[in-house]
Formats: C-alpha cells, structure tokens, sequence
C-alpha cells in the first residue's frame, strides 16, 4: 500500500495539532498517575517490589532504542535477544526462548499475528507508535497462558486514553538515514476536555536494500557452499514499506475509564532468505477496554480488555501472489481487584482466546486450524514486615482442531494433511514468590513456578516445506503438554541516583518441543528420500530436497545470569551515568547432552550517558562472545564488538519541546551476524551508517 495517503494525513494532523496548542493553555491533567508495571502483577508494583524480574522501557530512552522491528528495539535488554530475520522480520528472544514461549500482548491483549508460525512473519506494530513497553523475564503464565512461559511483552500505545486528558497534546517524529537508509515519520496527537478523551495517530516506514560490510554470505557459508555470484555490500531482497495509523476515543471519570479503538497496520517486505518473494501484509484490529475503581470493601475494582484482529498476509513470488496467511480472533481479559481477606489483597479473574488460522498455497504447511483457549486465574499478595509473599494458579482449558486435507502440489492427488482430527488439553501453572526488603535500598526477589503448556497448531499438524527455515517440517499429533519448573533469584539496589539487579535462573522442561533434524530429506510433494537428479533437486518433480525437521519432545535445561546497573559518577556541570548489563543463557538438550539450537551467545555491554541543559550525549560498547555451542547443523558465529553513540540538542522552541539527535551505530564497521537468526550465515547486521531525527512534543 503507497505511503502517500498516510504522509498527507501526518502533514495535515500537524499543522492542525499546532493551530489547535496555540489555542489551548491548560493542557494537562492535574493528576499524575503513579509509575507501575502492570504487565506482571495486577495490583500494581514498581520494579524494585516485583518477583518476577522485568524491565520497562518509555520516553526518551524508548526513543532512542527505536527500530524498525519491535525485537530489534527490545534486544539488548537483559535476557533479551532479538530473532533478526533480516532487518523487516523479529521478535524478542527472552533467555533462549521463543515463538510461542513468549507472549506479545498490545495494551494487555494478545497481537493475535502469525508472528510466532514463522521467523519470516513481522510482528504487527510499528515501534514508532510505542508509547512503553513492558518486559517479563520468566515465567508469566497466571495471567497469559502457557504460550508465556518464557516471558512477556507488552506494548501500550495509548490508543484508548485512560487517564483524563485536558487541551491538545502530541508528538511528532521523524527519522532519516542508517545502513537501510531509512525515511520514517509519525504523528501522535490526543485532545480531551476532561471527560472525553481523544487519541490518532499516524505513521509511514520507508527502508531500501541494508548496507552491509563485506558478503551477504559468512566465510564459513561460502566454503561449505561456494557459489559464482556473491552478494556483497548490499543486503538483496531487504527493503520494505509500512504505514499504518489508529483511531481512538474514550470516556473517563475519576475512578475509571471505557473505550473503544481502531487500527491498522500495513507492510511490504522482502523476506531475505528467497531473493524473489516479500509478504504484503495487512492487519486491523478493534480494542474495547474499560475499568472501574473504588467499587467497594470486597470488589474494589473491575478491569476488562477486548481485542479483536483480522490479519492476513500474502507471500509474493516475483510479485505472483503464492501463499495467503489469514488468522483471525479475538483476546478477552476480565480481571477483578478484590478487598483485603484478612493479610491477603489479590486479583482474580477469566481469559478467553480464540483464533482461526488458515494457509493457502503451494508453501502452505500447516493445515487450516482452530485454536480455542478458556482459563481462570487468580493472584494473592501477604505483606510479612519487610517480606513480601506474592502467589497464584491458573487452570486453562485449550482447543486445537485441524481441517486437514490440502492437495500437496506437483500434480499429486493425496491430502498433505491427515483427516480432520481435534486435540484437548487441560493445563495448570502455579507460582509462588518472594520479596524480602532486607535494608534500606536492598531487596532479594525469589520467584518459583509450575508452568503447563498445550501444543501448538503448528506443532501438532505441521507437514510441509517451510521455505523461510529451508526445511520441510512435520509436526505430531500424539504430543502431550510441555510441562516445566523455573526459578529466579535476584538481588536488587537502589539508592539515590544508583540502581541495579543481578539474578540466575533456571527453567527445566521434562518434554521441551523443538525441531530437531531427523536425518532425513522431503521432495516439496512430500515423497521421502526422493531421487536426486545431481543439483538438489529432486528427478521426479524438479524441486529443491529438502532437509526433513520433526519437531520431538526431549528434557531440556536453560540457566543464566543476567544483570544491569545505573550509577551516578558526576553532577558538577551536567550530570553522567554509568550503564553497565550483561546476559548469559546455556541450553541444552538433556537427553543427548548436546545444545539447543540459536541460542544467544554471553553479551555484556557498557556506556555512558551525559546531560547538561540542552545537551546530551550518549555512547555505548556492546561486547558478544562467539558461539561454538552449537547444535547439529548450526553453523558457529564469530563474536564482534558494537559501537554505537548519538549527540542530541534541544532547541529553543516556545511551547514544544523539540529535540533534533544525531545517532552512530556500528561505529567500527564490523561484521556483525546474530546467532539467535536463523538467516545468520546470509544476512549481516548493518554496516557503519549514521541517522538523524527530531522529535517535537507539545
């Protein structure tokens, strides 16, 4: 879809937006509301009182880790890695754990894209509608199913306003430049007058071909597989274009809010890994949400979240439509706060999710399916002194029903699937934590859970060539529940201007889901082992062989440790910080003792950040390890140091705050390669390039 609708609108929305502020002074509400992660615990808590460890990432340091990708903006947190199917395609990893381990929410509800089926499947908003985002590590199943396991994030973009909005406020931003020499601008802006609350916003993306340094393809790619042309210096197949914008209204009082949204985000891509096909994408979606407070001594506040999506997304060979994606659903979370039961103050409350999935194509390898999930869980916290006790369950009933049937292509006449057939599952999480305040500005977080989750779709019906992985998978249908224990232990700080965590952990799944290579190759129709004319490809229908991966269920282990830190080192002129983090993740397969594939290498990282007045500057080194523990047909990675740094200035602008930055990524030029990516031996990171941006708030 062409950008210039969307442009025009941003441009018209601007000049508006500023008529409408020089008419307005009393802007903002009277009220501030209190700063809390509502992600991981329903009453509300800071970081510093949370069990579980999270991260919450808003203002101007949410600027400056804009991206394109919502993984790409998100990596670099602790534990967090990025799946990076080149730079239009990725999802946050949290401590090696991915696809549908980690839940994407979007203001608490589920995205409801088919980001987590394929790592070539961009995940449905632009970070440069963010307003905050909000990161669990661990296990967060209580309130969001199985499929969290791994963690959450939550994206909040204030698209139903919640809070009374007074006058006209807004921001615009625009940003030029980098190694995909990128053209990107946005317009949020919100009205209200008290009461009603008013939220638009609008967006447009353009990127060209990624600059990269030296081949497309890694030393050790090109010596395993020597080919006559080289990609070089330039990343084919790697542009893209997104627009998108929302609408939303909202009715608020002193004690609640309810409202309703519209949004749509839409996406052009190239998918890297197969130099003639991009995915042309669309997503709308409603949300309806609303919460009442100071209801009474026994429910003291009601709070429910409505989203429904209608995705779709088609696979385009040389601009020939091939494979139509569709998932279409709806998230419901009611949650209710009740009253103190003797020491106990807790939340409880239902879920109900279901979506509809359906491929149509040659590439189509899961059949069409329905996935329906019903759930009630509940969250209790004790106040001991300077103990904290904090535990929960939830139980939750999970539908998987597969149409089956589908025409493997070629001229064959047999169904690729197997017969229409359905899957039930009945899962139950339970945790249990602590936070012991055990002196001033010291806290230790403990935090245990029980963790089971129902296969997915994909995982139980798969039975196809997946081009973007260059594999043919096949799921199985007899899976039971992967089951799992996690524990966390974290030691926290904070004392002035000074704050930091360090923490291990460990997860162990007794039957963990993967692909895993069988040693065995597919034709594109499915035959086993098909005759090979001498290329590759197979005598009987001409197409690639392909490797066959089954996903098994086998005993696996993750531990770490990961930690962060902010420190104050100078307020004579200015003030400077020191940025310290650090994240290891060791995975392997237990059963065989060997390692699980695309698993983060250790990273650290160290920085600092300068202000004074106007001025700011900011420089960071990120240091990653090569990884050698690699599983069987993984490639090793060479380790690389990234530099990156801006400079921004404030300038003098009555009324707005307007802010102009100059930012400097990979200031060294290296070759960078992400292990976590799939397309890792194909596709770099960006070469050395240079961005600039302003941002106006008003």
């Amino acid at each position: 879809m062409s950008s210039k609708p969307y442009m025009l609108a941003l441009m018209a929305v601007t000049a508006h937006a500023a008529t409408v502020h020089a008419q307005v002074s009393n802007k903002t509400s009277p009220a501030t509301l209190p700063e809390v992660i509502v992600t991981g615990n329903p009453l509300g808590s800071d970081l510093f009182e949370m069990a579980s460890p999270a991260s919450v990432v808003q203002g101007e340091e949410l600027f400056r880790l804009r991206r394109s990708t919502l993984g790409d903006a998100l990596d670099g947190l602790p534990g967090v890695a990025a799946t990076g199917f080149g730079p239009n395609a990725s999802r946050p990893v949290i401590r090696g754990l991915d696809g549908d381990r980690i839940r994407l929410l979007q203001n608490g509800t589920g995205m409801l894209d088919a980001s987590s089926l394929s790592f070539d499947h961009a995940v449905s908003i632009d970070p440069l509608v963010i307003e905050r985002a909000e990161v669990v590590r661990g296990p967060a199943a209580l309130f969001y199913g199985g499929s969290a396991v791994g963690g959450v994030v939550n994206v909040i973009d204030n698209r139903i306003p919640q809070a009374a909005v007074y006058g006209v406020t807004g921001r615009v931003e625009g940003r030029f430049g980098g190694a995909e020499r990128e053209k990107a601008g946005a317009v949020v802006f919100e009205a209200g007058n008290g009461s009603l609350a008013l939220h638009a916003d609008v967006y447009s993306r353009d990127t060209e071909d990624l600059k990269i340094k030296g081949f497309a393809r890694s030393a050790r790619q090109r010596a395993a597989d020597p080919q006559p042309v080289e990609a070089e210096g330039t990343l084919p197949n790697s542009a893209a274009q997104s627009d998108g914008g929302a609408f939303g209204l909202s009715h608020t009082w002193a004690n609640g809010y309810v409202g309703i949204s519209r949004s749509g985000f839409n996406s052009v891509y190239g998918t890297v890994a197969e130099p003639t096909v991009s995915i042309d994408m669309q997503s709308s979606r409603w949300d309806f949400a609303g919460e009442m407070r100071e209801l009474g001594s026994m429910i003291r506040a009601l709070k429910f979240k409505v989203g429904k999506t209608d995705y779709e997304h088609t696979e385009l060979d040389a601009g020939v439509p091939a494979t139509r994606f569709s998932n279409k659903g709806h998230d419901v979370h009611l949650e209710a706060t009740h009253g103190k039961l003797g020491p106990l103050q807790g939340a409880f409350g239902v879920q109900v999710t279901r979506f509809d999935f359906s491929a149509l194509g040659a590439e189509a390898f899961v059949p069409s399916t329905s996935t329906n999930t019903r759930a009630a869980f509940f969250f209790e916290e004790w106040p001991l002194g300077p103990v904290k006790l904090t535990f929960g369950g939830r139980h939750e009933r999970s539908e998987v029903s597969s149409e089956g049937g589908g025409v493997v292509p070629f001229g064959g006449t047999w169904p690729r699937f197997d017969q229409a057939q359905s899957r039930s599952f009945n899962g139950n999480s339970g945790a249990l934590g602590a936070v012991w305040n055990f002196r001033p500005g010291l806290a230790l977080a403990v935090n245990g859970a029980y963790t089971e989750r129902a296969p997915t779709y994909y995982e139980l019906f798969a039975n196809g060539p997946h081009a973007a992985t260059g594999v043919y998978e096949v799921g199985n249908t007899a899976f039971g529940k992967e089951k799992s224990k996690a524990l966390d232990v974290t030691l926290r700080m904070k004392s002035g201007k000074h704050s930091g965590s360090i923490g291990v952990f460990q997860s162990r799944f007794d039957n963990f889901i993967a692909l895993f290579d069988s040693g065995n190759t597919r034709g594109a129709d499915g035959e086993l082992s098909p005759p090979d004319a001498g290329d590759g490809t197979s005598l009987n229908t001409g197409e690639e062989i392909l490797p066959e991966f089954a996903y098994r269920a086998v005993p696996a282990r993750f531990r770490g440790i990961e930690g962060e830190g902010r420190f104050r080192v100078m307020e004579r002129g200015g003030t400077m910080d020191l940025l310290i983090n650090a994240s290891y993740v060791r995975a392997e397969d237990q059963s065989s003792g060997l390692p699980l594939p695309r698993i983060a290498p250790l990273r650290y990282a160290i920085g600092v950040d300068y202000r004074q007045d106007r001025f700011g500057a900011r420089i960071d080194a990120t240091f990653v390890d090569g990884q050698d523990r690699v599983a069987i047909g993984e490639l090793p990675t060479d380790g690389y140091t990234m530099l990156n740094a801006a400079v921004s200035y404030r300038l003098p602008a009555p009324g707005v705050r307007l802010e102009a930055f100059l930012r400097g990524v990979n200031l060294l030029n290296e070759e960078a390669r992400n292990h976590v990516s799939f397309l890792k031996d194909i596709a770099p990171l960006g070469r050395r390039s240079a961005q600039l941006g302003v941002r106006g708030q008003f």
